[in-house]
């Protein structure tokens, strides 16, 4: 056994140190592989499109904990952001800078750390342990996690729980566990009229107005209040377009486009219908087209969830608080399957130029995590 945790700093630095801005992998999965062969994992590279992920997995009995994350990262930026080169993983006054740091090849290492020391001190746990590493998470996301869940499936290793890493705390670590996210869906609006000329209205039918009649449905009222892990859902109108030149001519048709964030009062299909029915009150002919890119979900209080309510008392000696806020992740693909929460760093530098981690947050995360691993098998 240890007698001093295993540092992720070492393992977080050669991430970093790998410019993997989706779609590349840049050598990062290859870094992640070789910390884990040597604890026993069986790795597999699984490439779909242009996207590497990773699948790897120690023990072949249950419990199954898997702990899920991404490799890829969003582009750096303009360089005079940064005070260093983004990918150069450099530690100043305790402080660990480079693009993921935060989110998430921080998570990833921490998680190793940890997971390190628990094989350690228990050669012979029983259960499995898996990594579940894409790719695509900042991209498109259809080649990343939704594709490797399905291979996953097909040879019945889907896990009993699932833990992603990514940089959830809000001010201090473990202050927040993620047990749900809101539904987030898209609709283009195309609202057809009459071309006519302004000064002469009564020979045309104006697009603008009906569509304008048709977005004040939408916007004037809340659409709910809440529920009770969820926040209101929220409609954005995100643009709105005419393609006219003219000062003087009623265009043939305008176009809309909004943004629903909705909660577990509601799906996707009954949010398209709510559109469709506010189209329908003003009259109109349209075209809309809607893609949903995440349902909502909400992990309930359970074993899983209690599991990590205890590893972050212990670890910091806070209860956390059970959350569902912020955008999307590929935890929603991921509860189709099975359980699923969100335990990290604090993101308050995630996607910023100079994104950094302080070192110390780093291991003592890695340290929440190994009590995670502890509380998810006891």
């Amino acid at each position: 056994m240890r007698n001093t945790p295993t540092d992720p700093l070492p393992l977080a630095q050669a991430l970093i140190r790998c410019p993997s801005v989706t779609p590349a992998d840049a050598g990062a999965l290859g870094v992640l592989e070789a910390a884990l062969r040597p604890l026993g994992f069986t790795c597999h590279r699984l490439r779909f499109g242009e996207i590497e992920n990773l699948y790897a997995r120690r023990g072949s009995t249950g419990p199954h904990l898997c702990f899920a994350g991404h490799t890829d990262v969003v582009p750096p930026g303009p360089a005079e952001g940064w005070r260093d080169d983004p990918f150069s993983g450099a530690v100043r006054d305790g402080v660990l800078y480079g693009r993921g740091a935060c989110d998430m090849k921080g998570g990833i290492a921490a998680f190793v750390a940890g997971l390190t020391d628990y094989l350690a001190a228990n050669p012979d746990a029983p259960g499995s342990i898996s990594l579940l590493i894409t790719g695509d998470e900042e991209g498109p996301a259809r080649d990343g996690t939704v594709k490797v869940l399905d291979w996953m499936a097909g040879r019945g290793e889907i896990p009993d729980m699932a833990l992603v890493g990514e940089p959830t705390s809000r001010v201090k670590l473990g202050d927040i566990v993620k047990v749900g996210r809101r539904g987030s869906m898209t609709a283009w609006i195309t609202l057809f009229g009459t071309q006519g000329h302004s000064a002469y209205p009564q020979r045309a039918d104006n697009p603008i107005h009906r569509l304008v009649r048709v977005l004040h449905r939408l916007t004037a009222q809340p659409i709910d209040t809440g529920s009770q892990f969820f926040e209101a859902t929220t409609l954005q109108v995100t643009g709105f377009d005419v393609g006219n030149a003219a000062n003087n001519v009623i265009p043939g048709e305008a176009r809309a486009m909004l943004n629903i964030r909705f909660n577990d009062l509601h799906t996707s299909a009954s949010l398209t219908e709510m559109l469709h029915a506010a189209l329908r009150a003003e009259e109109a002919r349209y075209e809309m087209r809607v893609e949903c890119s995440g349902e909502s979900f909400l992990t309930q209080p359970g074993p899983f969830v209690d599991a990590l309510r205890r590893a972050v008392l212990r670890a910091t000696g806070a209860e956390p608080a059970l959350d569902t806020g912020g955008g999307t992740s590929d935890a929603r693909f991921i509860a189709r399957h099975c359980p699923v929460a969100e335990l990290g760093a604090v993101g308050s530098t995630m996607h910023k130029a100079d994104e950094c981690v302080p070192v110390a947050e780093l291991r003592d995360l890695a340290g929440l995590y190994r009590m995670v691993i502890e509380e998810a098998f006891a």
